[in-house]
């Protein structure tokens, strides 16, 4: 009998827990079951994103919560950018970060997850910006940008009340940041994924060239109890859902 894809991504995602595990590259938060994995070398990772010309061009980056791209959010707030910044499992919704607002010393802490609760805001929908970049977390990618994230289905979510916003759309760029050993085969791909543009390793950085995959916003018959999370409500109350 054959898995099922959510079968096949749980079965996946395990493989690759395990695996950064066994070659002790994996880092703080430990263990890395059931995360978005953070790795030794994510800081050189994040360098490599730096030179990209979507990477200059961006003012307002939407980015993932996870520790693995705290450094990516560091050197965005240290260049001047705006971050949005999901709240983790959305509960809050999404913050805004200005690095215009923080201390230069107090900006790498900004970058984590408690220091952007300190130093930035929540946000209502309505007051998001329009996004030039967004930083996505992954457990695993394959060289077709077909991403996996930790099982939740947030950063899909995250994604397509963005769409729905029309503050970012099909071309905007989306990078992310893993170990070498992230990289696989193949992802297994569901309507609601999305893929990605570029992924930086500590050793290297592929830009994707095969054909974008965004959903156009939310699949509202597959939001299950998401469906009572606040930033949902406040989403329909917008879009007369």
């Amino acid at each position: 009998m054959s898995l099922t894809i959510k079968a096949q991504k749980q079965f996946l995602r395990e493989k690759i827990w395990r695996l950064l595990e066994e070659k002790k590259v994996a880092s703080f938060p430990r263990p890395v079951y059931g995360r978005i994995p953070n790795f030794t070398g994510a800081e050189t990772a994040a360098q490599r994103l730096l030179g990209l010309k979507v990477w200059e061009n961006a003012e307002v980056v939407k980015s993932n919560p996870d520790s693995p791209q705290a450094h990516v959010r560091e050197h965005a707030l240290r260049e001047g950018k705006t971050i949005i910044m999901a709240t983790p499992r959305l509960l809050n919704g999404f913050l805004i970060v200005k690095p215009s607002n923080i201390e230069s010393s107090r900006l790498r802490q900004a970058a984590t997850i408690k220091g952007a609760f300190k130093y930035g805001r929540k946000v209502s929908l309505r007051e998001i910006p329009p996004i030039d970049l967004v930083i996505t977390g992954c457990v695993a990618v394959d060289l077709r940008g077909k991403r996996l994230g930790k099982g939740g289905g947030y950063s899909e979510l995250e994604y397509a009340i963005l769409r729905e916003l029309h503050v970012l759309n099909e071309n905007t760029p989306i990078l992310t940041t893993i170990h070498d050993l992230q990289i696989v085969e193949e992802v297994p791909f569901e309507p609601h994924d999305y893929t990605v543009d570029y992924i930086a390793t500590p050793t290297r950085l592929i830009r994707i060239d095969a054909e974008r995959v965004r959903p156009r916003g939310i699949y509202w018959e597959l939001l299950g109890n998401k469906e009572n999370l606040d930033v949902i409500k406040e989403l329909k109350s917008i879009i007369n859902k």
